[in-house]
């Protein structure tokens, strides 16, 4: 098949980060209070690094018959993180606040103007718990044709049940998927094991991520999805 001859028949996105923005403040916000409060000896820089590193790890282990709540992940990893400063903590006070920002986020601003401009069907994939992602997308009344949050699909990504869950509910195959994710690990990496291509969308402020996945591309704002969608498949896929 030639180049010219391919073309997407879905399109992926992950939400927070993607979609949403103020991930980053949010989380900083929470680490700066959780410094100030417990009188850590850390920068809420340096927690926001320490609490991210434990997170990523955690939900590597929760998945399937595993699997734990976006929330309890949260408020386990914070624990974990700071029970060898400070000996055991009430994580919710803190963990509360960054569910109450994911119900509640704002768009970046391109968000709501390139999701309508996209001609293909669009599946909304986020390692989120259902309720709080659901609140987000009607307060912003954003239409998706499908949404499958990791709560949903008992894993979270790059794990690769949950593309494979999005693929069914798409009825379409890997190669036919565009993905566009903010995070390396989670959705460049996961996209790209399973045989999706990836959009890696690489904002000046981004959250702190521990991957190091080489995306099919590259953009800086959802308004280039749709000039992808008219770029060269990537050679990976050519027969």
């Amino acid at each position: 098949m030639a180049d010219s001859d391919y073309e997407y028949k879905a399109v992926f996105l992950d939400f927070y980060g993607t979609v949403a923005a103020g991930d980053v403040e949010a989380v900083e916000s929470v680490c700066q209070d959780i410094v100030a409060d417990l009188g850590l000896e850390m920068s809420a820089g340096e927690l926001t690094v320490a609490w991210g590193n434990r997170f990523f790890r955690m939900i590597e282990t929760c998945n399937h018959d595993r699997f734990k709540t976006l929330h309890n992940c949260e408020c386990q990893s914070l624990v974990e993180t700071l029970k060898p400063v400070v000996g055991e903590i009430d994580p919710h006070p803190y963990a509360d606040r960054l569910y109450a920002y994911w119900c509640d986020p704002c768009l970046h601003k391109e968000a709501e103007s390139a999701i309508i401009a996209l001609d293909l069907p669009v599946c909304c994939v986020s390692n989120a718990d259902t309720d709080h992602l659901l609140a987000a997308i009607e307060k912003h009344n954003l239409e998706f044709d499908a949404v499958l949050s990791s709560e949903q699909a008992r894993c979270y990504k790059p794990d690769a049940s949950i593309f494979e869950q999005a693929c069914n509910l798409m009825g379409v195959s890997p190669r036919d998927v565009l993905h566009v994710g903010d995070s390396l690990h989670s959705d460049i990496e996961g996209a790209r094991n399973f045989g999706i291509a990836a959009a890696w969308i690489c904002r000046d402020r981004r959250i702190h991520d521990i991957g190091n996945a080489h995306p099919d591309y590259k953009i800086s704002s959802l308004d280039q999805i749709s000039e992808l969608l008219q770029a060269p498949v990537p050679a990976r896929f050519i027969p």
